[in-house]
């Protein structure tokens, strides 16, 4: 059976930019680029009329940026009782607080502007298979973002305590970047298990998904280059 085709929408202010995706999407067999934006409000209207499966949303635009036009579709496709489409919120090397705030309210994941066109294209039949992306690079930088900007860190929520300690150890391998089968592979585990563990680490500290968990760990600061913070 062919799957089906996966409605790729586009918001964002530079009309160039815009074309080059839109002939990038349309190329491929199983992707159909349905609509695009020049700004965050005009963004919202076009996901409710067009109700695209994957978004790719520019943080910084006049009129509306895209953390809440983020928020504004999300909410509205909720309200209509429509699936939300997710959300891949386009980042440049100039990373803040925005790529963030973007997670938070909801987006699967941030890419660089200038992310190679395969990369692209795989994110996103990634996160339209349910799982999340970030730029290896952007979450470099996120790393680097969250030691230079916060002396002092949040305090670790106590649903964090509530993690077994293989949970845990999960947790750690996850918020590194490493992906189900590179966690199942290193911890001798199947990818089912792995997969099993992950949900419930979301659940129990009530985070949408992967991209979330990653940002949860940087802003408590309980992830580093070398290994995990002890929050015992």
């Amino acid at each position: 059976m062919t799957p089906p085709t996966i409605r790729v929408a586009l918001v964002d202010d530079q009309a160039l930019f815009r074309a080059g995706i839109r002939m990038l999407v349309s190329s491929q067999p199983d992707l159909e680029f349905v609509g695009e934006a020049g700004n965050g409000s005009e963004g919202v209207q076009m996901a409710a009329e067009k109700r695209p499966d994957v978004i790719l949303m520019d943080i910084r635009m006049p009129v509306m940026d895209g953390i809440r036009a983020t928020e504004l579709i999300l909410a509205g496709a909720d309200a209509r009782g429509e699936t939300p489409p997710r959300i891949v919120v386009l980042t440049t090397f100039d990373l803040d607080e925005s790529a963030t705030k973007a997670i938070r309210g909801g987006a699967s994941g941030f890419l660089l502007k200038d992310a190679d066109p395969e990369f692209l294209l795989a994110s996103i039949r990634t996160v339209h298979a349910g799982s999340s992306v970030i730029a290896a690079s952007a979450t470099r930088e996120l790393f680097e973002h969250f030691e230079r900007r916060q002396a002092l860190h949040e305090p670790v929520p106590a649903a964090f305590h509530t993690l077994t300690g293989r949970e845990r150890e999960i947790f750690e391998l996850a918020a590194r970047g490493l992906s189900n089968s590179e966690i199942a592979a290193g911890e001798f585990l199947s990818e089912a298990t792995v997969k099993t563990h992950i949900s419930r680490i979301l659940s129990k500290l009530t985070l949408r998904d992967r991209v979330q968990l990653v940002v949860f760990a940087f802003q408590h600061r309980l992830t580093h280059k070398d290994g995990a913070r002890s929050v015992d």
